[in-house]
């Protein structure tokens, strides 16, 4: 486990501007009551709405899964042409979505929205630009090989929102030749809602992901489709500021603080353990992972997933066959 630097906690203040920023006050006990009714609705509409059910692909036994790297928020694709290589040099075919950091700021347009004021906010129409550029990059895998399988490597951000791809956005043809989603220190729970001073950084959407799209065991039951969540423990938070030596951990706390709703626990910096780990995935947890590429440096002890340091001690894991 590492102390936390300021250094290496710039990020996250990179990634939380880049989504849609945070409300202006704290929602009034009517504006929540008002959210709570919403979600009671979204569970009973849910619980009506038919599954869709797809017919797998058909094969080749011998041919690795093609990757397909799905950008955490705020970050690049090109971010991520590092870790590609390394996928490559292991026999898989590797492509990454074609994402730009500043597409990140068309979430923006989720701030115009009551929803977005309520808590209440869909993935939809929101995010469609990311979901779009996965589509694209799920096409361009398959588009030379009509039996490659396909694995969908989500980092952050980009594992809630390839839940709501595989459900609500990707043909059926892609989601059948989905075979494994493969999450690294994304958030995959949603933010409580009953502890003082958290407030939902996706105003909404994953709880929104959480109550309507398939989880972890129902991916796997109803489309074949296995998950593995991988997690880092790089620092551990703090729930209180103990003088000038644990002002990171501090800082970093109040960060996990309002992913998970507690401090005082370990994480990647930015993901919780606990947060990264869906209920019925297989779990994969690793010391001394960072979250992000930005700001890694495996010579500094600060590798994150992607990094040759970290690579091989989750691949074979999560990429391999089962």
């Amino acid at each position: 486990m590492h102390s936390f630097t300021r250094r290496s906690f710039v990020p996250r203040f990179v990634a939380l501007a880049a989504f849609v920023g945070t409300p202006r006050r704290v929602m009034s006990s009517r504006a929540l009551a008002l959210a709570a009714s919403a979600r009671r609705d979204a569970r009973e509409r849910s619980s009506r709405r038919p599954r869709r059910f797809c017919a797998r692909a058909t094969r080749c036994a011998a041919a690795k899964p093609h990757v397909v790297i799905c950008p955490g928020l705020g970050n690049a694709g090109t971010d991520y042409d590092a870790f590609a290589a390394l996928l490559r040099a292991r026999g898989h075919g590797a492509t990454i979505a074609d994402v730009r950091r500043v597409d990140w700021l068309r979430n923006a347009a989720g701030a115009a929205t009551p929803a977005y004021w309520r808590g209440t906010l869909r993935p939809k129409p929101t995010v469609n630009w990311y979901l779009d550029a996965l589509a694209n990059a799920c096409e361009e895998a398959t588009r030379d090989d009509d039996d490659v399988a396909l694995i969908l490597c989500a980092h952050s951000a980009g594992g809630w929102l390839a839940r709501v791809f595989i459900d609500e956005h990707a043909s059926e043809a892609i989601v059948g030749r989905i075979a494994r989603l493969v999450t690294l220190g994304s958030p995959m729970k949603p933010a409580p809602r009953d502890v003082p001073g958290v407030v939902d950084q996706t105003r909404g959407i994953l709880t929104y992901v959480d109550e309507n799209c398939r989880s972890a065991s129902e991916l796997t039951r109803d489309l074949g489709i296995e998950c593995v969540c991988v997690a880092g423990k790089y620092a551990r938070g703090a729930e209180t500021l103990d003088g000038v030596a644990s002002a990171g951990a501090f800082a970093l706390g109040q960060g996990y603080k309002q992913v998970c709703g507690r401090a005082a626990v370990d994480g990647d910096g930015i993901t919780p353990v606990e947060s990264a780990l869906m209920d019925g995935a297989r779990h994969v947890v690793l010391d001394d992972v960072y979250h992000t590429p930005l700001g890694a440096d495996d010579a500094a002890g600060r590798a994150w997933y992607g990094s040759p340091a970290a690579f091989e001690r989750w691949v074979p894991l999560a990429l391999d066959p089962s």
